[in-house]
C-alpha cells in the first residue's frame, strides 16, 4: 500500500470518531492494519481538513501530543474538552470512559 492511499485511510478513519471519544495511535493503526503508530501521526500531523477531527487521536496513556501541531498541547485539549471528553488529569485523557470502541462498517 502506497503513503497516499494509507493516509487516507487513516484519515477516513479519524474523521469517524465522535466527539467525547478519542482513538489511540495504535487504535488507529490496527484498525486500517498496520502495526507502525508513528504512520497514524504522520497522517494527521498538520491537518488542515476541519472534517478530520484529528485532535481526538492520542497517546496510548491517553496523553496529548506536546508538540500538536495546531498549537501544542494545550489547543488540543481546549479542543477536546469542547467536544465534552473527560480528563483524569491535566494531559492524560481517561481512555477508560473515552476510547471509542470503533465497529467497521
Amino acid at each position: 500500500m502506497d503513503k497516499i492511499s494509507l493516509f487516507k485511510q487513516i484519515r477516513e478513519v479519524v474523521k469517524q470518531i465522535p466527539k467525547g471519544n478519542v482513538l489511540t495511535y495504535g487504535d488507529v493503526a490496527k484498525i486500517v492494519g498496520i502495526t507502525d503508530a508513528r504512520k497514524v501521526g504522520w497522517a494527521v500531523y498538520g491537518n488542515q481538513d476541519k472534517n478530520i477531527p484529528c485532535h481526538r487521536v492520542v497517546a496510548k496513556d491517553g496523553s496529548l501530543a506536546e508538540k500538536f501541531s495546531l498549537g501544542g498541547w494545550k489547543e488540543q485539549k481546549l479542543r477536546l474538552l469542547e467536544d465534552g471528553t473527560s480528563f483524569i488529569s491535566e494531559k492524560i485523557v481517561d481512555l477508560k470512559k473515552c476510547r471509542w470502541a470503533y465497529v467497521k462498517s
